[in-house]
Parts: C-alpha cells; sequence; structure tokens
C-alpha cells in the first residue's frame, strides 16, 4: 500500500502576495519552509513530490534533499502553473509522477495541518478501505445560517420555519483542502476522489486554509498562539 505525497506550490499567487514564501511567524520562508517541516518525519508515506515552477520554492525545497525521504522535486511545466490552468490537467500530471500505489495531495495553505494530522488521515484511509471506502476527503462541517441571494432563503434549512433552529440545519461538509487520498489509477483519469470517498472531519483549527490576506492573519496568530 506505497503512498506519495504531493505538494503543489506554484508562482505568483493573485490574492496574497508571496504567500507560500514570505516571513510567517519565526519561519524565515514562510508557510513552505513550515509545512516542508511538518513532513520531515512523516514515515506513513513512500516519497514526498514537490511540484513547483517557482525558483525560490525550489531552491528551499533542495535544502530538505537530505531531510525528507525520498524527495522528488518537479519543476513543473509553466503550462501547468499558471492561474489559467485546468485542475484536471495537473492531476493528470501528478497521476504520472508517481509510481506509488495511492497518492495523497495537499497543500502548504494548511498550515496548521500537523504531522499528526496527516497520520491520522492515513491511517482513517486504509481503515475505511476494508469498509467499502475508496478514497477520503478531509473538512470540517459548517452548521450555519446560508441565504441565497436571490431568493433570501436559507438553503440549508430543512423545516418550514423561516428561522429554524441552528440544530435544524443540514449538515454541510467544507472541504478544507488538508488532504484528498485516492489510488494513482483514480489520478490517471483526472480524478482526485473515487466513487465512494470517506469524509474525515477535523476541527476549525487544523482545517484553517489560507485563500486571502486575511486568513494569512489569522492562521499566523493562530499558530503562535498555539507555539507558546
Amino acid at each position: 500500500m506505497s503512498i506519495s505525497l504531493f505538494l503543489p506550490v506554484r508562482r505568483g499567487s493573485e490574492r496574497v502576495k508571496n504567500k507560500n514564501t514570505r516571513s510567517f511567524a519565526n519561519f524565515e520562508n514562510g508557510i513552505f519552509e513550515l509545512k516542508l517541516s511538518q513532513l520531515e518525519n512523516l514515515d506513513s508515506v513512500d516519497e514526498v513530490i514537490i511540484s513547483s515552477n517557482d525558483s525560490r520554492c525550489m531552491e528551499i525545497a533542495e535544502t530538505y534533499k537530505n531531510r525528507i525521504k525520498n524527495l522528488v522535486i518537479d519543476e513543473r511545466p509553466d503550462h501547468l502553473g499558471s492561474s489559467t490552468t485546468k485542475l484536471k490537467d495537473l492531476i493528470l500530471h501528478v497521476g504520472h509522477l508517481s509510481s506509488c500505489e495511492n497518492i495523497l495531495w495537499t497543500h502548504v495553505t494548511n498550515p496548521l495541518f500537523t504531522e499528526q494530522n496527516y497520520k491520522n488521515a492515513i491511517d482513517v484511509y486504509l481503515h475505511q478501505k476494508k469498509n467499502g471506502f475508496d478514497s477520503l476527503v478531509s473538512g470540517y462541517i459548517i452548521k450555519e445560517f446560508l441565504l441565497d441571494k436571490e431568493t433570501n432563503k436559507i438553503i440549508n434549512n430543512t423545516t418550514n420555519l423561516k428561522w429554524p433552529r441552528t440544530q435544524d440545519l443540514t449538515d454541510l461538509f467544507a472541504i478544507n483542502n488538508g488532504v484528498f487520498i485516492a489510488k494513482r489509477e483514480r489520478y490517471l483519469l483526472g480524478e482526485r476522489l473515487g466513487v465512494k470517498p470517506f469524509y474525515l472531519e477535523n476541527d476549525k483549527i487544523s482545517s484553517l486554509d489560507i485563500d486571502y490576506e486575511d486568513d494569512f492573519l489569522i492562521a499566523e496568530a493562530v499558530y503562535e498562539k498555539l507555539e507558546k
């Protein structure tokens, strides 16, 4: 049950400038350096593939060649590293990069998704395969009032009341981009999940995902608070 971990870090973040390598807490090389440190002792995977078209990220990754077991650095073609790249094309690329039976896709933008979170996700994936699940995705439950701006109605309302109790709202699963795990053969079809994925629930702290400047500041503040 070999597992390859794939970590994409492309050049040119549009919403958070230099998101991957700007200083974060006590990490001079930012959330990319933090993520590499989290993967350094992860013995649950057989290889780690870093795919980037960012020369700075490539330089940082090189310094971990003797620190991360079976580290592969993929100089990603520019046509697979732009804001207009189709996700399916990158997924297919990943399928051809690895020869492992399973692929775990993760992101540097989850700085509080720790080594223990990865170990747990892999353990759950391997266990749930015995129960008929063919893949895994991590996330958290949303149970909040979500309004449709066109109709002014709460889209996750399960009652006939205009304002139901919070506990009567439908549980919605928000993907946190922590992990996607599936067999390599699914990646070769352009898919990161199978036909019956297991939904792994994480807490909101480990689910923090940096997509906007506010997210960066919040994640950094929470990380520094937890490290005290």
